[in-house]
């Protein structure tokens, strides 16, 4: 059995094929598709965070307003950059939209992706320590996020205080019991990979990881994930680990689905550089029938390595389509892969 949930990229244009024309388009759009994933049965609604793009960006107002219409799904990022981000605030931000949605945030963060623009995160007034490379700052600013999340009172209580205090150092409010350890990590290396567990957070492995070993892509991702798993263990942690992959997966039942994804031609990974000096891989789409479709996804080790399975999708397309597509692989594809 496995987690399924959606990766939404949260794009807009004011292009004529788009229904996400503006911003306020996508944001709507993106409660009422998580509304809409909840009823027919997936267990998440998940969005990534860019930074200076047209596409979503600060995710806390999202992820409360779907926190506060629908009842079961889980609500997440992946991923939230954390050169970007004040942990203590953040903390605040995460603690009032985990409190909202009744404790079913699962929160996403890293160091980030490429950016759009040069060191972007200095024009939200961050600058790197001495000796500090934009990856340390932002893991040191995630361990400092994990820290407060913990509510331990940290903080000199004013002797003259507008309120009267509780005893004892003050903690960031509002604290949400458990939200610790329902953070995640998402790592490009297995190096990375290895520092998520030992720093308690659970993975997430996305459709691209850094070229390691010349291996297939679902081989390197199967490898870091077992790799995480044994640092886990290691480390000692006193729960059980979660582990979510990405994946572009299309099922085509109809003509409208092959128009748009039965053209995948390429049914290998791709080799690029997403940073100077940095060769990554990125997997391959799944587009096909669904017989067709259940047999390639056999085969592909690391969704069997991991207990959730997020699907990307075309926000564009609009709502209907996309819990269209969503629908078509609950249906006719998870149970006979033994995720349903």
């Amino acid at each position: 059995m496995k987690k399924i949930g959606f990766l939404s990229f949260g794009h807009w244009s004011n292009h004529p094929a788009y229904s996400t024309r503006t911003a306020s388009d996508t944001l709507l759009q993106s409660i009422d598709l998580a509304v809409a994933a909840e009823e027919i049965g997936l267990d998440g609604a998940y969005f990534r965070v860019h930074h200076f793009a047209a596409q979503l960006a600060s995710p806390f107002p999202l992820l409360s307003a779907i926190g506060a219409k629908t009842k079961k799904i889980e609500i997440g990022t992946g991923v939230i950059d954390m050169r970007y981000e004040n942990p203590l605030y953040m903390v605040e931000d995460a603690g009032a939209a985990d409190l909202i949605s009744g404790g079913r945030l699962q929160l996403g963060i890293s160091r980030g992706s490429p950016e759009q623009v040069i060191d972007g995160w200095r024009y939200f007034g961050y600058e790197l320590m001495e000796g500090e490379t934009d990856a340390d700052m932002g893991r040191r600013k995630a361990q400092e996020f994990l820290k407060r999340l913990d509510g331990v009172g940290f903080a000199q209580p004013n002797p003259y205080p507008m309120f009267p205090n509780p005893p004892g150092l003050l903690r960031l409010e509002p604290y949400a019991k458990g939200l610790r350890e329902r953070i995640w990590w998402g790592a490009a290396s297995n190096s990375t990979a290895v520092w998520a567990a030992e720093n308690g957070m659970n993975l997430q492995s996305s459709t691209l990881k850094y070229d390691e070993s010349g291996k297939p892509f679902h081989v390197q991702q199967a490898e870091q994930i077992r790799l995480y798993k044994e640092a886990w263990k290691k480390a000692g942690h006193q729960r059980e680990p979660r582990v979510s992959v990405s994946r572009s997966i299309f099922a085509l039942m109809n003509d409208q689905d092959r128009y748009y994804f039965g053209q995948e031609v390429s049914r290998d990974d791709k080799i690029g550089m997403i940073e100077k000096d940095k060769r990554a891989i990125f997997g391959r789409s799944y587009a096909a029938e669904p017989d067709k479709l259940i047999k390639e996804l056999e085969q592909d080790e690391a969704i069997q390595e991991a207990d959730t399975l997020l699907l990307t999708i075309p926000n564009t397309l609009g709502v209907g389509y996309n819990v269209h597509l969503l629908s078509a692989i609950l249906e006719h594809v998870a149970p006979e892969l033994g995720w349903r």
